[in-house]
C-alpha cells in the first residue's frame, strides 16, 4: 500500500502548512477582537454584535472566497443572471456558470454552499446564545424573541437559496426528490458533529416544510418596522414575502395568493403605481422604474424594498462582491463583467419606448458601444450599492401570477397587478396598458407575467429561481423545456451592439448551450457529489488538525459545513488508517474501493482535490 502511504504523506504537509498559517492567522489577532462562545451572549451588547454578524454573514460570507459576495452579493446575483439567458458573461469570470459546465469542484458553486451554510450555522449558534441570554435576563423575552426571528428568516432564505441552486424543483414529484440538508441546530464538533454526519439527505418536502416553519416563527416575532435597521434588518413584511415566494415555487397557487393579501391592499391604483401602500410594512412602488437604483453613493433606502443586504464604501464585498464592479461599463470605472442579452433586449414584447431601456441601461461593456449594461448599480468607486433581494415589485408580480393561476379563466385582477409594476414604465398607460380582453387565456396572461418578470428583474438575479420553478410547469406551455438557448459568450466571440435592436431575430447560429435534459435543472451531476466532498474534506482535517488553536477555529468554522448524507457503505469498506478524501484523490486507486461511490467512479484528481477542498 506504498501509494497510500504516498498520499497521506503528501495531505500530511500540505496540512502542516495550512495549519501553520492558520495558526499564524489566529495567533496575529489582537486578544481583545475574540469573544469564546460562552462570553458572546453575557451583554445585551455583545448579543447585538452577534447578530450583526449573522447579517454580516449574509453578506460577505466565509470561508471560501469571501467577500466574493456569497451567499447574497454581487456573485449570488450573477449566478441567478448567468444561469438563465437573458444576461450575458462578456468575460471568463462566469463562463463556467454560463455554459453550464460544472463539475464538483467548481469554485464558484463551492463557495455557494459553504457560505451559505456558513451563514447558516452562524444563525443557529447566535439563537442559542439568545436563548441562554433570556434566561440570565441578559436580554428580555421579547428582544431574544425578535432577534431569534431575525436568524431564522436568514436561515430560511439561506435554505431556499441552496434549494434553488443546490436540488429538484418543488413540482418534480411534489418534493420527493433530494433536497439540501436544513440546518437547524448548531454544528460545533463532537457530538453535533457526529449527528450531521449521520442524518440522510432529507426530501425536497421535508427541506420546504422546516423552512415554512421558520418563516410562520418569524412572521409571527418581527417587527412591523424596524427603526435599528430599517430594511437591513428582517421585518414582519419580508418573511411575508419571503413566505409569498416559496409558495410559489411550491405551486400552491392558493397559499401564495394567501401570503400576498396579507401585503396588498384590495383596491390598486393603477393609474399611480407608488400610490397603492402596502398593508404591512407601508411600502409601494417608487414613482420611477429607477426609483430604488442608480444612486451614487450605493442603492438608497427606498419604500420599494423590503429586504435588502447593506453595503457601503466601509464594508462591502469586495471588487468581486460588488454588483456595480461586475456589471458597471467599463469607462464608469466597472469590470464590464456581464451585460443585457439581446434575447430579452430585442423582444418586442418589452416596448420599445418603456423607459426602463433608457434609465436602468446604457451602451457600454468591455468596450464602449460593445453590449447593453445596466446601470442599476452604480457605486463605482465605494461599493456602496446594497444588495436587492425582496423589492415591492416582486411581491406584485407574484401576487398576479398566483391569482392568474388559481382563477378560472381571465383574471381581471391579476391583469391589475400586473399593471401596478408595468404602468410605471409606460409612457402612455392609459392606451399601453394590459386590458383582459388582450390575452386569450390563462396561459396567454400567466405568459405575459412571466415576461414582465424577465425585463423587472434583469441584473437581479432571478431568472435562474424562475427557470428552476418552470420546468415542472402545470401549463405544458409554459415549460422552458429546458436551459434556454443563449447567444455566445461573450468571452468567446464577443457581443456587439449590431445584435441589438428592437425585434431583430437573434438567429440560430448565435445561440448555444441549450440543454433539454432533466440534468439541467438542479446541477444534476454536481448536487448529488458536492455533499459528499465537503463531508470529506471536514473529516481529514478533523482527523489530521493536532494544533490545538486550529482545531478550535475548524470546530467554529468549518465542522459545521455540511454533511448532506452518508454513503455508509463507502466509508465502512476502508481501512481505518486511510483518510477517505485520500481515496477520493487518487488518480490510479483501486477500483474496488471506488465501487461503492454514487455514481460510480465520480471522484477528484488528486491536485483539484486539494486545491478546492483543503483551503482554510
Amino acid at each position: 500500500m506504498n501509494i497510500f502511504k504516498n498520499i497521506q504523506k503528501n495531505v500530511a504537509l500540505l496540512l502542516i502548512v495550512v495549519i501553520a498559517a492558520s495558526c499564524e492567522k489566529v495567533l496575529d489577532q489582537a486578544p481583545y477582537s475574540a469573544f469564546t462562545d460562552e462570553s458572546v451572549f453575557t451583554t445585551s451588547d455583545r448579543a447585538s454584535l452577534a447578530l450583526n454578524g449573522v447579517y454580516d454573514a449574509a453578506q460577505t460570507g466565509g470561508p471560501s472566497l469571501a467577500g466574493r459576495g456569497y451567499p447574497f452579493g454581487a456573485a449570488t446575483i450573477e449566478q441567478g443572471d448567468n444561469r438563465g439567458e437573458d444576461m450575458v458573461n462578456l468575460q471568463a469570470f462566469y463562463q463556467i456558470t454560463y455554459q453550464g459546465t460544472y463539475t464538483p469542484a467548481t469554485a464558484n458553486n463551492v463557495s455557494m454552499w459553504d457560505n451559505t451554510y456558513s451563514m447558516i450555522n452562524k444563525a443557529n449558534i447566535a439563537i442559542e446564545g439568545f436563548k441562554k441570554a433570556s434566561a440570565t435576563g441578559i436580554l428580555t423575552a421579547a428582544i431574544a424573541t425578535q432577534f431569534e426571528a431575525e436568524c431564522r428568516f436568514l436561515r430560511a432564505l439561506g435554505h431556499h437559496e441552496l434549494l434553488v441552486h443546490f436540488a429538484r424543483p418543488f413540482l418534480d414529484g411534489a418534493g420527493a426528490q433530494l433536497g439540501v440538508p436544513y440546518r437547524d441546530y448548531a454544528v460545533k464538533g463532537g457530538e453535533t458533529l457526529e449527528k450531521l454526519q449521520k442524518e440522510p439527505r432529507p426530501k425536497v418536502s421535508e427541506t420546504y416544510a422546516k423552512l415554512l416553519e421558520d418563516l410562520k416563527f418569524a412572521e409571527d416575532n418581527l417587527p412591523v418596522t424596524n427603526s435599528g435597521g430599517a430594511i437591513f434588518r428582517a421585518q414582519k413584511s419580508a418573511a411575508i414575502a419571503l413566505k409569498q415566494r416559496v409558495y410559489l415555487h411550491m405551486g400552491q397557487w392558493a397559499n401564495a395568493v394567501a401570503a400576498g393579501n396579507q401585503l396588498i391592499p384590495a383596491t390598486l391604483n393603477t393609474a399611480n403605481p407608488s400610490a397603492t401602500k402596502s398593508l404591512i410594512g407601508n411600502h409601494n412602488l417608487m414613482s420611477t422604474p429607477n426609483g430604488s437604483f442608480g444612486f451614487t453613493t450605493g442603492n438608497n433606502v427606498t419604500a420599494e424594498n423590503l429586504f435588502t443586504v447593506k453595503n457601503d464604501p466601509l464594508d462591502n464585498g469586495s471588487v468581486n462582491g460588488a454588483p456595480a464592479a461586475m456589471y458597471g461599463s467599463t469607462d464608469l470605472l466597472g469590470r464590464g463583467l456581464v451585460c443585457v442579452s439581446p434575447i430579452i433586449w430585442n423582444n418586442t414584447g418589452w416596448l420599445e419606448d418603456d423607459k426602463r431601456r433608457t434609465t436602468l441601461y446604457r451602451n457600454g461593456g468591455s468596450a464602449i458601444g460593445r453590449a447593453i449594461m445596466t446601470t442599476k448599480y452604480t457605486d463605482y468607486s465605494g461599493r456602496g450599492d446594497n444588495t436587492p433581494i425582496i423589492r415591492f415589485a416582486e411581491v406584485l408580480l407574484n401576487q398576479a401570477e398566483a391569482e392568474a393561476r388559481a382563477a378560472t379563466g381571465v383574471s381581471a385582477r391579476a391583469v391589475d397587478l400586473l399593471n401596478m409594476v408595468r404602468n410605471r414604465s409606460l409612457n402612455t398607460p392609459a392606451t399601453q396598458e394590459y386590458k383582459a380582453a388582450d390575452f386569450a387565456d390563462q396561459t396567454a396572461l400567466i405568459r405575459a407575467i412571466l415576461l414582465e418578470r424577465r425585463i423587472e428583474f434583469l441584473a437581479e438575479g432571478r431568472r435562474w429561481p424562475d427557470i428552476h420553478r418552470l420546468v415542472q410547469d402545470p401549463i405544458a406551455a409554459l415549460r422552458p423545456g429546458g436551459i434556454p438557448a443563449k447567444v455566445t459568450n461573450g468571452g468567446v466571440t464577443g457581443t456587439t451592439l449590431a445584435q441589438y435592436g428592437f425585434g431583430k431575430a437573434v438567429t440560430t447560429a448565435q445561440l448555444q448551450y441549450h440543454t433539454v435534459t432533466s440534468d439541467s435543472f438542479g446541477q444534476s451531476r454536481h448536487w448529488k457529489l458536492l455533499p459528499t466532498l465537503l463531508s470529506n474534506r471536514i473529516l481529514v482535517i478533523n482527523a489530521h488538525a493536532s494544533c490545538p488553536i486550529i482545531k478550535k477555529e475548524i470546530e467554529i468554522d468549518l465542522l459545521f459545513l455540511c454533511k448532506s448524507y452518508t454513503i455508509n457503505a463507502f466509508f465502512s469498506a476502508l481501512p481505518q488508517d486511510v483518510c477517505p478524501i485520500c481515496i477520493l484523490c487518487l488518480e490510479n486507486t483501486d477500483p474496488a474501493l471506488l465501487s461503492c461511490i454514487d455514481p460510480p467512479g465520480e471522484y477528484l484528481k488528486h491536485q483539484r482535490m486539494i486545491s478546492n477542498h483543503l483551503r482554510l
